[in-house]
């Protein structure tokens, strides 16, 4: 039988991407969706998944590991997208996140999923700049936390969360700014600059790759546009297991 993966925030862009690149692998996974709106059912279900109608803010964590269990991995790629302000998104980013967090470690067993969360790139302790960001990152950083500091903020107490659990193996990807270009299977992974975009073909390209590597577990991993290819840049990067990356 085939590796049991849920997506959660199935719906979004990456998502239903990788949603496709799963469906459709040599490995045979059944992929679960969970989506907050019926309207999104046959999408979901024209991409390979099923649909799971299951409000990441208002569902009791009881539903989450009733989701979760007999699952192998859980991929975290819910957000609000800049939607509601504030209030909305540290609902879902931050505290729908912890919840997730929560659930797996409440699935019965001593086999917890893994975990792949969808995080941001340069998300930090804002007064620890990192020691490779030259002056560009530095102003592109700068930029970023003037116009969507809740993002960052909540993003950044989400990956802080995470980092201190034990219970079940977890890998963080840090994407930076997205495009609809198509994917051209090439990347900087690891500790990257801030610029330039990636393609969300490629994101979803390396989600699908963190899907089958468990030696990935308690690495954070920037991404960003660059001209090695994915594959061996995450390889490498994986075997370096260079994990100091909150600051």
């Amino acid at each position: 039988m085939g590796k049991k993966v849920t997506i959660v925030g199935g719906h979004g862009n990456v998502a239903l991407r990788l949603t496709r690149l799963l469906s459709q692998s040599p490995h045979d996974y059944i992929v679960t969706s969970v989506i907050r709106d019926s309207g999104h059912t046959a999408e979901i279900t024209s991409a390979g998944a099923t649909p799971l109608l299951l409000s990441l803010e208002l569902a009791p964590p009881s539903d989450l590991i009733t989701a979760f269990q007999g699952q192998d991995v859980i991929v975290f790629s819910a957000g609000a997208g800049g939607k509601g302000g504030e209030e909305r998104t540290k609902k879902v980013d931050y505290e729908g996140a912890v919840k997730v967090f929560d659930a797996i470690e409440g699935v019965n067993g001593d086999k917890k999923p893994r975990l792949v969360l969808v995080s941001a790139v340069d998300v930090r302790d804002e007064g620890k700049i990192p020691q490779h960001y030259d002056d560009q990152d530095k102003a592109i950083s700068d930029r970023m936390r003037r116009a969507i500091p809740a993002y960052m903020k909540w993003k950044y107490e989400a990956d802080k969360n995470l980092v201190q659990r034990t219970e079940f193996k977890w890998s963080i990807l840090r994407p930076g700014g997205l495009t609809n270009e198509p994917g051209t299977g090439k990347a900087s992974i690891g500790r990257t600059h801030l610029s330039p975009t990636v393609s969300r073909d490629d994101v979803a390209r390396v989600l699908a790759l963190l899907v089958e590597r468990e030696d990935a577990a308690g690495l954070a991993i920037d991404l960003v546009g660059g001209e090695t290819p994915i594959e061996e840049g995450l390889d490498t990067f994986v075997k370096k297991g260079e994990t100091d990356f909150l600051g």
